[in-house]
């Protein structure tokens, strides 16, 4: 489960307001008792209203029915751990980080075990499993458990860090399954129930409202979330959110705490967000977001005023990246995005939002507010690449994935200053980083052959046999490092 933190004076407010609205609710009139000789005519004549009574949902009904096909899945895996460096290292010189080599410190990191639990709900019968993408980060093996007690390993077909969103699957048949449901068919109150298994505790069932929708948060703006005030703590994640009729209309990822358990805000994945990146998981192995290529900011009263604005929403242009389809479209900083292919933008996170989840190469119409009038913008998607290759790490397909390396091209800067071209690290796993190297390496050749680009790795790669040679420089050294990738 992830979770995030208030501020102390965000929830101080909450707090305040909270007690507030809590001390009104509590002092309102339930009902008086007049006596008739001293009630008006008019008041004995005329029909009080009498408030409907709230139907509350049949919770062990969805429960006996679907909650068998939610299922809790244990990880393990390994973590890098820094060690402490040598103190002695700087009277013997050599390069650190890579290991065997003679005269030299050992690697600055090791691995060491992790485990971890979280759930999941069945999609289809053939065992097709829907549950977050933080849940399996890092597995190397994944154990499905079902509510009859059978458990079964399980493969990643594919992880999203973008939505948080994982597709795994278990070799099983004829399972019970859930129903999924209409996101635009839940409103702000309604009744949800989550299942899942918080702490360990399999098949917990716990039900609240639908306190908003369409949430925008701080570091995970490319989902709209569903914020309910369903007790959901670590060990739901990947768990389904069950509308009245107990269709899923979500999958529980995050809470906001300040004590590391449920204070009231959860949050969940919408259920066609997370189907539309299964679909892309199932039909190609990997997942791939539009960028648009700049950077925004909130619109508060004050900057609607100086921008003329009829009110204060919109997505704020601070920065346009050069060479970007928001910059081929011909944006530019100080001006406001109001709407996408018609949609309205309100706030900053509802554009990041949209953007993401369209497909890359897609044409979209933005409505944008410039020196005091609306005018009308085409721009072609662009590909938000890092992420790209996140997800086709995580898909497990390819030569590339074989290798265990998230690498970009450096920068001219980066160049000049390294001295050299080639792809910087970002993230290394598996081989790669049991074979010692890190991020902020330069891969500059694999088995003899520069490397400029990402495709020429892949192709290098592709071309080898168990164990590839890269050469790569850390600091001023250069160092030929086998990895293992039979």
């Amino acid at each position: 489960m992830k979770i995030k933190n208030f501020s102390p004076t965000r929830l101080t407010m909450s707090l305040v307001a909270a007690g507030v609205i809590g001390a009104t609710a509590a002092t309102a009139v339930i009902g008086t008792v007049s006596h008739a000789e001293n009630a008006p005519p008019a008041v004995l004549q005329q029909a009080q209203p009498v408030a409907p009574a709230m139907t509350v949902p049949n919770f062990a009904q969805i429960t006996r029915e679907y909650g068998p096909a939610v299922v809790n899945i244990s990880v393990s895996g390994t973590k890098k751990v820094a060690l402490q460096q040598d103190p002695f290292a700087q009277f013997f010189g050599g390069m650190p980080g890579f290991p065997g080599m003679p005269g030299q410190m050992g690697p600055s990191t090791r691995e060491v075990p992790i485990r971890g639990e979280g759930s999941g709900f069945i999609i289809s019968p053939d065992g097709v499993i829907l549950t977050n993408a933080h849940v399996v980060e890092g597995a190397t093996e994944v154990t499905v458990k079902l509510t009859d007690r059978r458990e079964y390993r399980a493969k990643v077909l594919g992880s999203d860090p973008v939505t948080d969103v994982a597709v795994i699957k278990i070799d099983a048949s004829h399972l019970p399954v859930v129903k999924l449901g209409n996101v635009k068919d839940l409103d702000v109150g309604d009744w949800v129930l989550a299942i899942g298994s918080p702490y360990g505790l399999e098949n917990t069932a716990t039900a609240g409202i639908v306190s908003a929708k369409g949430r925008s948060l701080p570091d995970d703006t490319s989902v709209p979330f569903i914020q309910t005030d369903v007790a959901v703590n670590p060990g739901n994640s990947g768990g389904p959110l069950f509308n009245s009729r107990g269709e899923v209309v979500g999958i529980n990822s995050q809470i906001y705490t300040r004590t590391g358990g449920f204070q009231g805000l959860s949050f969940a994945i919408p259920i066609d967000v997370a189907t539309r990146i299964k679909d892309e998981i199932v039909a190609h192995g990997k997942v791939r977001h539009a960028m648009l290529g700049v950077t925004v900011q909130e619109v508060n009263q004050q900057l609607a005023n100086s921008f003329k604005l009829d009110s204060p929403t919109g997505a704020l242009v601070a920065n346009v990246e050069k060479g970007s389809a928001a910059d081929k479209a011909g944006l530019k900083s100080g001006d406001v995005i109001r709407a996408v292919d018609g949609r309205p933008i309100v706030s900053s996170g509802d554009l990041s939002a949209f953007i993401t989840l369209q497909d890359p190469g897609q044409r979209v119409k933005l409505d944008i507010w410039r020196d005091g009038k609306p005018e009308q913008l085409m721009a072609t998607l662009g590909t938000y690449g890092k992420q790209d290759a996140l997800a086709s790490d995580a898909s497990q397909g390819g030569q590339h994935a074989k290798l265990g390396l998230a690498l970009r091209p450096l920068t001219p800067d980066e160049q000049q200053q390294a001295g050299t071209q080639g792809l910087l690290v970002e993230q290394a796993d598996g081989a790669a980083a049991k074979a010692g190297i890190q991020p902020g390496d330069i891969i500059l050749s694999v088995n003899g052959v520069p490397t400029r680009s990402v495709g020429e790795v892949r192709n290098a790669v592709a071309k080898a046999g168990k164990t590839a040679a890269l050469l790569v420089q850390r600091g001023d050294g250069k160092l030929f490092v086998p990895v293992q990738i039979g």
